[in-house]
């Protein structure tokens, strides 16, 4: 087979059931050896950044790798705000471009661009291909770096020549990468001492983060917040990760969020931060930010322990795994909740100051938009409907007001506030879960952004 062949036979052998792109002549060999595959769902998109928002939204929703395939040139700098979307949001994702003949790369012929070293910044791992022969390791690779340790978006840009050379097809059973070893197993020690810090605690807070998402850890830190009664305070990103009808969780933290939750982020005497990175828009003004707190940090990326605030116990590894560690400490040493008061205290703050009452309408003979994302939020059903978002005021009133009960059932873009990113992130969502409700909020600015992409919606069924 060609190298064109052996990359759509390589998406099978990692399963992959569907991917978004937009062909040219330099990726129109792969798009051509999709025919042979009908099991590999391809959506046509009409403009190369939503490949990639729509790859993103599939992941998010799945937690599956999202794929996404673009021809070089301008189709590939058009995939770079996808890209970064995914990579700030540590959203699993395999990106592949068409490039130019290997024997013509460097010398600035029509449609070449560097596309690897111009998304070096801010993808996971990218690969130029140089051999045929490596598009089955480098495939394998690419999903096994984008799908492991700290999910990320990698790239794979295939010049046009290897991907018509005949190869022969072996596909590994296994890789090695010696210098990718993400560690999923936290620190006995480290988790002990935790354990003690959460025993001493009388005034407990955890702080919920994408990375319980990612890591499918909900069910571990709903037990963790309800053996102990730790109220919980969520970012963007970690929307749902606990269901907004249990009582301990207090919602939206930082510059957004409620007074009651950043009340009780700033007289908390133990913050537990897991899969979060202590973002600027979470903490404000660092120094006051749990200025009476000790801080337990896990997460599976060594590099964000200590980078904004030094933790009294980092704890490097997956999510799930440590909660799990966590939790099972406690029961061996028959640990009881000291918190009764102070969630007696952040419950009270919860009913001084909600988030939003008829009497803060300025204008009482219009419609407050608070209001409007309240009744979206009462027709959806929590269970069976996906909400994503577009970015600016009206993502922070979504954030607010409406209720999830699920994770991976409220989609945002977060680090990277991409404008564009809601509507084309609620198509690959449908695509992947067609028989939810999928509803897209959306201002005016953001779906001007992408709003070609109707045709994409109507032409799938999807609108």
């Amino acid at each position: 087979m060609n190298g064109a062949q052996a990359l759509i036979e390589s998406l099978k052998r990692e399963n992959v059931e569907h991917m978004f792109g937009y062909a040219g002549a330099t990726i129109c060999p792969a798009v051509d050896a999709l025919k042979e595959h009908p099991e590999i769902a391809y959506t046509l998109v009409r403009t190369e950044q939503n490949a990639g928002h729509m790859a993103s939204g599939y992941a998010r929703m799945s937690g599956k790798v999202g794929v996404c395939m673009v021809t070089s040139g301008p189709g590939a700098t058009n995939l770079i705000t996808g890209i970064a979307t995914a990579y700030m949001d540590s959203i699993p994702m395999v990106a592949i471009t068409g490039q130019v003949p290997s024997n013509l790369l460097g010398r600035d012929i029509f449609q070449e661009v560097d596309i690897t070293g111009a998304v070096a910044p801010f993808s996971k791992h990218s690969y130029l291909v140089k051999d045929a022969n490596d598009i089955p390791r480098v495939v394998k690779e690419a999903f096994h770096i984008a799908s492991t340790g700290r999910p990320g978006p990698v790239l794979i840009d295939i010049p046009s020549d290897l991907a018509g050379a005949q190869m022969v097809f072996r596909y590994p059973d296994h890789i090695d990468i010696p210098s990718y070893r993400p560690n999923y197993r936290g620190n006995a020690k480290q988790v002990k001492q935790a354990v003690e810090y959460i025993r001493a605690a009388t005034r407990p807070l955890l702080m919920v983060g994408g990375g319980v998402v990612s890591s499918h850890a909900c069910d571990e830190v709903v037990e963790l917040a309800e053996k102990m009664q730790i109220p919980v305070v969520t970012t963007l990103l970690g929307k749902a990760a606990i269901p907004c009808s249990n009582p301990l969780n207090l919602g939206p933290v930082g510059m957004h969020g409620s007074k009651y939750a950043n009340m009780a982020v700033t007289e908390c005497d133990l913050l537990i931060a897991v899969g979060a990175r202590f973002s600027d828009r979470v903490t404000g003004k660092l120094s006051e930010f749990a200025p009476h707190a000790k801080v337990i940090h896990i997460d599976i990326d060594p590099a964000e322990i200590g980078k904004v605030r030094d933790p009294q116990v980092p704890i490097v590894g997956d999510a799930q795994g440590v909660v799990a560690a966590i939790n099972a400490r406690l029961d061996k040493v028959e640990a009881q909740p000291r918190s009764a008061e102070w969630v007696e205290t952040v419950f009270e703050w919860r009913e001084r100051w909600p988030f939003y009452t008829e009497d803060f309408v300025d204008y009482p003979d219009r419609i407050a938009p608070e209001q409007v994302l309240e009744a979206l939020s009462n027709k959806l059903d929590p269970h069976e409907s996906v909400v994503t978002t577009e970015v600016g005021q009206h993502q922070m009133w979504a954030h607010q007001h409406v209720h999830r009960e699920e994770s991976r059932t409220f989609i945002s873009s977060g680090g990277l506030g991409t404008m564009g990113f809601g509507f084309p992130a609620a198509i690959g969502a449908k695509i992947g879960r067609p028989d939810a409700q999928v509803v897209c909020v959306a201002g005016d600015g953001s779906i001007q952004m992408n709003i070609q992409e109707m045709a994409t919606a109507l032409g799938n069924g999807v609108a």
